[in-house]
């Protein structure tokens, strides 16, 4: 009998809490704070705006807003077509395909590094190392002509560089139009074919054959994709500042 009495005294501890009202007020009173905080900081502090716009002065450089010099450093290395169009096309992409190809077995809300490291690492590539890079250096590095300055250098608006950036085609000798395009698609294509293989081993080595089969053909074939073509950013950066390397693939009507 006191046995059964003491079982129903015990007490039992759930270890979820509800979003609303214990999420949500923290959340609104943050909210408020930063409010706050911005509304003062913008009576003390004044914009950073320039004299009216001169058509017959153009700035030099001429940037858009921090947010889009990452999109406007992306036009140094890439097509417009494909700087301007295709690639935030395929990051807004990426981000609609995320419900599908992420299988995680123990369901939504489990964003700690040790449940989603490989996740997470790939965000932190993709964004804090390729768009906050490409946007400290078209606010830090690029002066007058979009030409890259030291951060000790002075921005010399009559600083002349020479255009040295050629087709990769044409740098290996190749001097026939339709041979060198299609000595670029056979490189594109040897790109995306060589790094898919690469990646297909890796998530076998990292996650196992088990991992494989649930993910899928599909779900591979996506994400392998988008992780493919946005590493190619870095590879092509590093073509243009170290060879000057214009574009792999030069056809009539687009260019990679």
């Amino acid at each position: 009998m006191a046995e059964a009495e003491e079982r129903s005294r015990t007490i039992v501890v759930d270890d979820k809490i509800h979003t609303w009202p214990h999420l949500a007020r923290g959340e609104f009173l943050v909210t408020i704070f930063v409010m706050v905080a911005m509304t003062l900081w913008s009576l003390l502090v004044d914009a950073p705006l320039e004299e009216p716009a001169n058509p017959a002065r153009t700035p030099n450089p001429s940037k858009a807003p921090w947010y889009f010099l990452g999109l406007q450093e992306m036009l140094v290395y890439f097509d417009p077509w494909y700087a301007g169009v295709v690639l935030p096309t395929f990051i807004i992409i990426g981000l609609m395909v995320i419900p599908f190809i992420d299988i995680n077995v123990k369901g939504n809300g489990y964003y700690t590094f040790k449940q989603r490291k490989w996740e997470i690492l790939t965000f932190f590539i993709g964004f804090h190392v390729l768009w906050v890079v490409t946007i400290i250096i078209g606010t830090f590095f690029r002066g007058p002509g979009w030409n890259l300055f030291w951060p000790w250098q002075r921005w010399d608006p009559h600083k002349v560089v020479a255009l040295t950036n050629v087709d990769l085609p044409y740098l290996v000798g190749l001097r026939d139009y339709w041979v060198q395009a299609g000595f670029g698609f056979f490189l594109v294509l040897l790109y995306f074919v060589v790094s898919t293989w690469l990646f297909y081993k890796w998530v076998i080595w990292i996650k196992g054959k088990e991992f494989m089969v649930r993910w899928g053909a599909v779900r591979f074939a996506i994400t392998s994709f988008l992780f493919i073509t946005m590493m190619a950013l870095p590879v092509k950066m590093f073509l243009r500042l170290v060879f000057n390397i214009k574009y792999i693939m030069v056809t009539p009507w687009l260019n990679i």
